[in-house]
């Protein structure tokens, strides 16, 4: 296999850079060509095995120190002996544990694995991919299909950090690379050996390798050497120059205790002859100086040691450096002022006048002035405080918070004019300035402030004064007012006022029913508005609506908070008074008549009374109709809708007094009692009063004979409950049930009457079906069982019995399934009827059953044979186009019909349109000779006829019922333009009208420009659909009214300049302004013509406070200004911080804006700050403190990178101009023929055989 190297200017710089020194050429941009390189030397042969002829040195060095070019991909093989495999069956090679261990391998660590059986039966495992995979794989391999063995080797406990490495990587490395586990006892065990497991040859590898890293490190030396800690900065040098010279001399790494930490020994460390020659250097230095160096001590006060010391010691550092004397100042915690100078005699004068020079060199001074007044001094922001140290940046001011003095500290005639300054400033504020305390309860200070600081802000800033009010946590009841004389009297009179207010506040505690709270607050709280501008002194508090909390909570001045009590409760006595609640059972036949026409009795007795009432739907069972308003009115409601139900039919209502205590029994389990007596009675209604109430009267409402006969039956009931009741159980199969009730209750009302017994049936929610209750004296019941269980018995006793029935009557039985038989069925104790097969002649019919449910069924059948003979057809005449609206959703009308009249309808066939509109064709223009049958135009059409067959009388009131159900249409005007609003978004609007209202609403098309709306419904439909409607547009005008008042526009010109800030950050500060004043706010595009035009949308007044807030910003940036200052281009980087978190933090801090340059800026270190200029002033302090800083990092790392290793390869030689890559002495020179590109011999390659001859590729060696 060959392998071809391309030779580029990047690995000509490495390829460079492994040569040896004397090989490497001066510079390749010469124009000299003996600077050139040779052939050789940038070719050199290939190295040989024997010694070349003639006689050119070895080059294996230089071959073997150029990086050679790998393939990412390698394969290695892995041989396990026999007696090392974990699996040896012969029979499962290819498959079992062994075939899953290796598919588990691939998958962990992607290597691909081969294995294969040598001929000694050890086992062969190829495995290929990428180096890193292979290696996991082999370690994988070893230690899962290979037996494993260990083995310890012991190195000096010292040398077990080594193997490890930094964070583990080296032992890491090591059981990778040699396929083994090896373990390194912890550092508080005393054992040196290690232990080892593996495979024999991967514990002899690591062995090895373990061995060579400990004789490694005894190569190495630790020397520690004892120096008195007076001479460590004469070792060290100033500022560490002579230490560091010694470790770049000698190669040792010397670490020199720092002054805080009391050490004497100096540690070097590095290889023993480094070691040695440190070691020597440092005791020179050490005995020289112990011999010379004599020790001075002066007294220097101990405020002025600082001084001395300078910023990060840099003051001692230029002393030593400057004289070679070193300072000793005692510990900052130490109460000594003795400063010990230690040096060579003739320097010791030198150093004590750069001692006392940098000692007088700052000077301490106060200024008395009220503690009160430090914060007038300072100014807004520090404003007044700033200006003073512009002037004189060196000094440094300070303010103690308690004390009544400011201390300055600075150079001696700066802090003197200071001094001068401040005192100056002090004098005139003591002269216009007051300040008073007053007594306050902490516990009204949050209502002093007020809510966001309302109240305290307008004080501060109507009288021009200073309000101290103490924070929560100190529990003090001292404010404290600074400021104007007069303006500091004014603000204690009002705060005081306010307090003695708030000393009068009362909290009261309104319990109000929670169901009410959302009627008290109204819709969009426009109700509990009107409450608080009634009581505007007074706080009202409402609980959160998800918790169960009656309370609501009034505070304000007591006799307001009296008065909105008495309000609310009013409030609250009418509400509860209006949501009385009376139930009125009604007749459901009736419900029609109570609402009437278009609902106009329902609409009256609802406005007259003004009491809602609530009818049950059309398709439920309920009767009852509930009335809800204040007492009175609930009973005059009521009172109206009976005297309704009254004059339709014959209603009576009596009041009969039963024993409380009884009415529970009477009532029965579920109602069951009582509930039969009415089923009984024709369905009367027996209201009892409410359980507890302790009265005696219970209401019976319906028609008189049947209201009679219930007081009869519960007064009998209540006599036997007083004196003895008995009570019996009976079973019979449900569908017996009917038959012996009987029609309309006959047979069971026999049997009562006979025994005077009460017998209750199971109703269709009682869970045992089979079960009858006979309730009464002991007597009465058991000759009632007796009656009823001969009628069962007799029920039981099946017979079979024929009657004959004309054949043109059968369909009528059978239809729809044999629903006729199925009611028979049902009603007559399950009898089976059985009508002849369809085709046959017979009239025979038979039915099955018990005795008497047979003679039942059959007078029944009977009854509907007269019935049909009876019947007659009517045709009634509605156009089709209504016939759909008559049958209802899915026939329910009409259903409804058939089943109230007992008559069948049928309903003609759809008109097909295309019929009526052909015409009969004419051949050659004339007409046929067919006559035509003349139609009669007034005639009904034929789709039109609906057909009804049923008794005559039955007949025609169903044609009553179905006129009633023809829709009728009326006209609506509604202005055109609100058409599209009433529609809705994608009809909804529209949709939910025509539901609520049950009508069709046809609204004309775009293009006719029609005002008139059509609805069509039933009539009683149609007035409550309108009035819907016409609320509805009210509701719309009003909305347009509304948008009118809302698009109200206001122009305001700001410089575009400002935009940006305006809109802030995110857009947060103009979305503020919007969401605020509830306006839309709208900047220039970039390509309009006036860019300084802001145009603001809303309601006028809201319009014009969002152009004074923009304004307001607007004034703020007109009064910041911009400076420009120098900061090293080297920190910002360190200033911006992490994706721009330090900028953010400083800008944020002091309210400026910083712009930074950009790269290839003509000055880079140019910063701009912009804001108030006493923002400005601080943040460019704080960035100049900031450079400082940094820049002693960066000087500091600077000077680091000169002794570190500089990069090599570096290709800045091989810029500029070139004319390529150029040698001397080439072979292709020798000549001054071109040389033949195809000859083998000139351009061998490699793997092909040529002539032996010696060439400048080397001796072949193939």
């Amino acid at each position: 296999m060959s392998s071809v190297a391309v030779l580029t200017q990047e690995s000509f710089i490495e390829h460079r850079s492994g040569l040896l020194p004397e090989q490497q050429c001066v510079s390749a941009g010469s124009d000299d060509e003996g600077s050139l390189p040779t052939y050789k030397e940038a070719f050199p042969p290939l190295p040989e095995k024997v010694a070349s002829p003639d006689g050119s040195r070895d080059t294996t060095n230089v071959w073997t120190k150029i990086r050679p070019i790998k393939s990412s991909i390698i394969t290695q093989v892995f041989h396990v002996p026999l007696e090392e495999r974990k699996y040896k069956d012969m029979n499962q090679f290819g498959e079992g544990d062994q075939a899953k261990i290796c598919v588990d391998i691939m998958h962990k660590t992607g290597a691909h694995l081969e294995l294969s059986l040598a001929k000694d039966q050890g086992l062969s495992i190829m495995v290929s991919g990428k180096l890193e995979a292979v290696m996991k794989a082999r370690k994988e391999i070893v230690s899962r299909l290979q037996t494993q063995a260990s083995a310890t080797v012991a190195i000096p406990k010292e040398h077990h950090r080594f193997v490890i490495g930094k964070h583990g990587e080296k032992l890491q490395e090591l059981e990778l690379k040699t396929a083994t586990k090896i373990q390194i006892p912890r550092p508080d065990d005393s054992s040196n050996q290690i232990k080892i497991s593996g495979t024999k040859e991967g514990i002899e590898k690591a062995k090895h390798e373990i061995l060579l890293i400990s004789a490694e490190q005894d190569k190495r030396a630790v020397e520690r050497v004892t120096v008195e800690k007076i001479y460590h900065p004469f070792i060290a040098g100033a500022f560490n120059k002579t230490v560091n010279e010694m470790m770049q001399e000698t190669g040792a790494r010397i670490n020199i205790p720092p002054p805080s930490i009391n050490k004497t020994e100096i540690v070097i460390t590095g290889e023993k002859d480094q070691v040695l020659q440190a070691v020597n250097l440092i005791k020179k230095i050490y005995e020289e100086k112990k011999k010379n160096v004599t020790t001075i001590a002066v007294e220097v006060k101990k405020s002025q040691h600082k001084y001395v010391i300078g910023p990060k010691g840099n003051s001692l550092q230029e002393i030593l450096d400057k004289t070679g004397v070193s300072v000793e100042i005692p510990p900052t915690d130490s109460s000594l002022e003795t400063v010990l100078l230690r040096g060579e005699p003739d320097r010791l004068g030198q150093a004590l006048t750069e001692v006392y020079a940098k000692a007088n060199s700052y000077t301490v001074a106060s200024v008395s002035a009220p503690s009160w007044l430090h914060r007038f001094i300072i100014g807004k922001k520090g404003q007044n405080l700033a200006k003073i140290t512009q002037q004189m940046p060196k000094v440094h001011i300070e303010f103690t918070e308690g004390e009544d003095k400011i201390t300055l500290e600075g150079p001696t005639k700066e802090t003197q004019q200071v001094q001068s300054q401040i005192g100056a400033i002090v004098n005139d504020l003591v002269s216009r300035m007051d300040y008073t305390e007053i007594t306050v309860d902490p516990k009204f200070h949050r209502h002093l402030i007020g809510k966001g600081g309302t109240n305290i802000n307008r004080i501060k800033d109507q009288y021009k004064v200073l309000v101290r009010i103490p924070p929560d946590n100190e529990k003090s009841n001292l404010i404290r007012i600074e400021g104007d004389p007069q303006g500091v009297q004014e603000a204690k009179k009002e705060l005081l006022e306010l307090a003695s207010r708030m000393e009068n506040e009362r909290t009261k505690d309104l319990i109000i029913e929670q169901r009410f709270h959302r009627t008290i607050i109204g819709q969009k709280g426009e109700k509990i508005k009107e409450i608080r501008d009634k009581f505007p002194e007074v706080i009202i508090n409402f609980p959160d609506p998800t918790q169960k909390n009656d309370i609501v909570q009034l505070r304000g001045p007591r006799t307001e908070v009296e008065k909105c009590t008495k309000f609310m409760q009013k409030m609250v006595a009418e509400m509860v008074e209006n949501s009385y609640s009376v139930s009125v059972p009604i007749f459901k036949q009736f419900h029609k008549n109570i609402i009437g026409k278009g609902g106009a009795n329902i609409k009256k007795i609802r406005e007259e009374t003004n009491t809602r009432i609530d009818l049950p739907a059309e398709n439920s069972n309920s009767e009852v109709i509930v009335i809800t308003g204040k007492k009175v009115n609930c009973e005059a409601a009521r009172n109206r809708i009976l005297a309704i139900q009254k004059e339709l039919a014959d209603i009576a209502e009596i009041e009969v007094s039963i024993p409380s205590k009884l009415h529970n029994s009477l009532i029965g389990s579920k109602g069951r009692f009582v509930r039969s007596i009415m089923e009984e009675c024709g369905g009367v209604h027996i209201h009892f009063p409410s359980e507890g109430s302790g009265n005696d009267t219970v209401t019976i409402r319906g028609p008189a004979e049947d209201v009679e006969k219930a007081k009869r039956q519960l007064l009998s009931l209540a006599e036997e409950k007083q004196t003895k009741s008995f009570s019996v159980e009976l079973r019979a199969k449900p569908e017996y049930h009917k038959f012996l009730i009987g029609k309309g209750g006959g047979n069971i009302r026999k049997v009562r009457d006979s025994t005077g017994a009460r017998i209750i049936f199971p109703t269709a929610d009682d869970k045992d079906q089979e079960l009858i209750t006979v309730v009464g004296t002991e007597e009465a019941v058991k000759e009632a069982q007796k009656e009823l269980e001969t009628l069962i018995k007799n029920l039981e006793n099946v017979v079979e019995d024929t009657m004959a029935v004309d054949q043109k009557h059968h369909r009528y039985f059978v239809a729809r399934r044999g629903q006729v038989l199925r009611e028979i069925a049902e009603e007559y104790g399950g009898v089976m009827v059985s009508f002849p097969r369809t085709g046959s002649q017979s009239d025979k019919v038979t039915l099955k059953g018990a005795k008497d449910c047979v003679e039942a069924a059959k007078k029944r059948m009977l009854e509907i044979i007269e019935d049909l003979d009876a019947q007659v057809t009517i045709e009634c005449v509605i156009p089709q186009k209504f016939h759909r609206s008559i049958m209802g959703p899915k026939g329910s009308r009409i259903q409804q019909i058939t089943r109230d009249h007992n008559v069948q309808i049928k309903f003609p066939d759809r008109e097909d349109q295309a019929l009526v509109h052909k015409s009969t064709p004419q051949e050659n223009g004339e007409a046929t000779d067919e006559v035509k049958e003349t139609v009669d135009p007034a005639a009904p059409k034929k789709c039109d006829i609906i057909i009804l067959s049923g008794r005559k009388e039955r007949c025609e009131a169903a044609v009553e019922s179905l006129k009633a159900l023809v829709p009728v249409t009326i006209e609506v005007d509604v202005p055109f333009d609100l058409h599209r609003y009433i529609i809705g978004q994608k009809g909804s609007g529209i949709r939910k009208m025509m539901d609520e209202y049950e009508v069709n609403i046809q609204v004309p098309a775009p293009e006719l420009q029609s005002n008139i709306i059509s609805i069509t419904g039933l009539a009683c439909n149609l007035d409550r659909a309108k009035a819907g409607l016409l609320d509805r547009v009210r509701e719309l005008q009003a909305e347009q009214e509304d948008r009118a008042l809302r698009s109200f526009k206001l122009t305001i010109s700001v410089d575009p300049k400002y935009h940006p800030k305006i809109i802030g950050r995110k857009g947060a500060v103009i979305t503020q302004i919007r969401t605020e004043h509830d306006v839309n706010i709208q900047f220039p595009d970039k390509n309009d013509e006036n860019q300084d035009q802001i145009t603001i949308t809303g309601y006028e007044k809201n319009a014009e406070a969002a152009r004074d807030s923009i304004m307001r910003i607007v004034g703020e940036l007109e009064e910041m200004i911009s400076e420009d200052i120098t900061l090293d281009h080297r920190v910002h980087a360190r200033i911006i911080g992490g994706r721009g978190k330090g900028i953010r933090k400083i800008m944020d801090e002091f309210k400026v804006d910083l712009k930074f340059p950009q790269s290839g800026a003509p000055d880079p270190n140019l910063v701009t700050v912009t804001g108030l200029p006493e923002n400005v002033d601080e943040a460019i302090d704080h960035l100049l403190n900031l450079e400082e800083e940094y820049m002693a990092d960066v000087v500091e790392s600077e000077s680091m990178q000169t002794y570190m290793k500089p990069k090599t390869g570096s290709s800045e030689e091989f810029k500029g101009s070139s004319k390529g890559f150029v040698v001397r002495d080439a072979p292709w020179t020798s000549s001054d023929k071109a040389p033949d590109m195809s000859s083998s011999e000139d351009f061998p390659s490699f793997g092909t055989p040529v002539a032996q001859k010696n060439s400048a590729w080397g001796p072949k060696r193939f």
